[in-house]
């Protein structure tokens, strides 16, 4: 299917093509519109328009680009952009000439350069500035469309170039956009072909798109998240709001029990309006359960986001009564927690795994007991030993939650460290080696192994520049002397630290961590 350049210019003014809110504004420049009018000439491929056919106007829609669209009654069914907003808009601002633009839009003076050299590769079209423009030279092409204005710049022209902008002319006349048409009154099917626009690298919001279709006039979905952003904040979870697609799994979990982009955008509004409060408990009882259990202080300390949506489910109770949790749920929450991080279970085949582990919440809420907790999950030594401690990366945040399971001590005195400020702040200097690094370098340990998870421990940045880079059984000196096996336990550290031999401690070390996150998941 295509549309020449004039029908599009036509179906835009008739309201026909129009814009949903959900899409983003318009950010091309004018090189990039010059470029985009060098392949229409040229019949270089540049891309298919995607369109959603519905019978069905949405509440709220996006002006196309700098230009605000007459308010007309369309001709049904209506087809909204999902894909080729920014080429869209460039064609219509370039060629219309009916409507002024709202904003400032220097890049719709697109003009054809006679002199130019015809050329596979450079553009014979330019956007030049006012001052530069030379009529003699510079041809506008936003007259091509218009008979009138096209007459009269033409009028002054030699034959020869009046001849070639003729036929310059009569290519974009002739010119056709490929477009692609999802004919459906089914939403999840249209989120469906989100995700797959989204795999080729182009990033649409589902959060915009849901609240673009506004599920009521007195129920505003982003002033409900913004509140519930305000309740969590004095935990640390304040920035949820802005991980607006991880509430909207939350919100489809709980209502549909399904996280699928399909099951988002099948939600109904009355259910959603109707069991918001639900929605909200579930996810405060998850931050709840992560704070105390796990140690989970803030969002970024999740080795993964999604780990919050199925909490939320178990935890989700309409009323202000919350989940009374038995001691065989919580362990089999937490073992599930720490099988999920090891295993990397929310790394691939992430909408399959979310749905089981749905369904088990709901069973082990239920019933009791559940096989949440079964799913196949072990770790070794090589886990903790060949992988490198880099802030922000799952097996750095697992290691770091494993270390503050076990209440650590501080290096120095062994009093007890407060995880609070250590997992807000989540930044290097709460987090040092063990066999410190200017030790390693002076006996030649490459800078990989040096990193290892495995030679890493909470040490406060003041504990460890007190320590000082020298070898461990140097530094042992400066420890509190009645202290020091209480802490190497809780920093799940053997005592060869303190021998000075690298490879054999990493080795002792690592297997030290798998055994503990092992106990974890047993």
């Amino acid at each position: 299917m295509a549309l020449t350049i004039r029908k599009i210019l036509e179906n835009v003014q008739s309201g026909t093509i129009r814009i949903p809110a959900f899409q983003r504004g318009f950010v091309w420049d004018a090189e990039r519109v010059a470029y985009l009018m060098d392949s229409i000439y040229k019949g270089y491929p540049f891309g298919a328009l995607i369109l959603w056919r519905t019978k069905e106007k949405l509440v709220h829609e996006r002006q196309l680009g700098p230009f605000q669209l007459p308010e007309v009654e369309p001709d049904y069914p209506i087809d909204y952009v999902l894909d080729g907003q920014q080429r869209l808009t460039s064609i219509f601002g370039v060629f219309q000439t009916e409507l002024t633009a709202v904003e400032d839009a220097p890049w719709t003076g697109i003009y054809f350069d006679m002199s130019a050299e015809a050329d596979l590769q450079e553009s014979q079209f330019i956007c030049p500035s006012s001052e530069d423009i030379d009529l003699a030279r510079h041809f506008p092409i936003g007259t091509f469309f218009d008979v009138t204005a096209y007459r009269k710049a033409t009028a002054d022209l030699p034959a020869d170039r009046a001849e070639l902008i003729d036929k310059v002319q009569s290519v974009f006349k002739e010119a056709t956009i490929p477009t692609q048409e999802v004919a459906t009154e089914d939403r999840a099917r249209v989120a469906i072909v989100f995700e797959r626009v989204n795999r080729l690298g182009v990033e649409l919001d589902t959060f915009q798109l849901l609240s673009a279709w506004t599920w009521s006039e007195d129920f505003d979905l982003q002033e409900r998240i913004r509140g519930l952003a305000e309740d969590v904040a004095p935990h640390g979870f304040g920035d949820i709001s802005q991980d607006t697609n991880l509430i909207l799994r939350c919100c489809a979990a709980v209502v549909a029990e399904d996280a699928s982009p399909a099951a988002l955008m099948g939600l109904k509004g009355a259910d959603v309006r109707a069991r918001f409060d639900e929605i909200e408990n579930g996810v405060k009882g998850a931050i709840d359960f992560l704070r105390k259990n796990l140690r989970v202080h803030r969002l970024i300390n999740l080795p993964y986001s999604a780990l919050l949506v199925p909490l939320a489910v178990f935890f989700a109770t309409p009323g202000s009564k919350g989940v009374d949790v038995s001691t065989a749920q919580r362990e089999s929450l937490e073992r599930w927690f720490w099988k999920a991080c090891f295993s990397r279970r929310f790394s691939a085949g992430v909408l399959r795994n979310l749905k089981r582990d749905i369904d088990e919440m709901i069973s082990l809420r239920k019933n009791g007991a559940s096989a949440l907790d079964k799913i196949a999950a072990s770790t070794d030594a090589e886990y903790f030993a060949d992988q490198s401690f880099t802030i922000g990366t799952v097996h750095t945040k697992t290691l770091i939650l494993l270390l503050a399971n076990k209440d650590p001590k501080s290096f120095v005195s062994g009093a007890g460290v407060d995880l609070g400020p250590v997992l807000q702040a989540y930044n290097r200097e709460e987090f040092h080696h063990l066999m410190p690094r200017s030790f390693l370098k002076k006996k030649g340990i490459s800078t990989s192994d040096i990193n290892s998870l495995a030679n890493f421990a909470i040490i406060s940045a003041q504990d460890n520049k007190r320590l000082g880079g020298v070898a461990p059984s140097v530094y042992k000196k400066k420890m509190d002397v009645g202290s020091v096996d209480a802490i190497l336990e809780a920093a799940l550290c053997p005592h060869s630290l303190f021998d000075d031999d690298f490879h054999t401690f990493i080795e002792a070390r690592a297997r030290t961590l798998a055994d503990y996150a092992n106990k974890k998941m047993a």
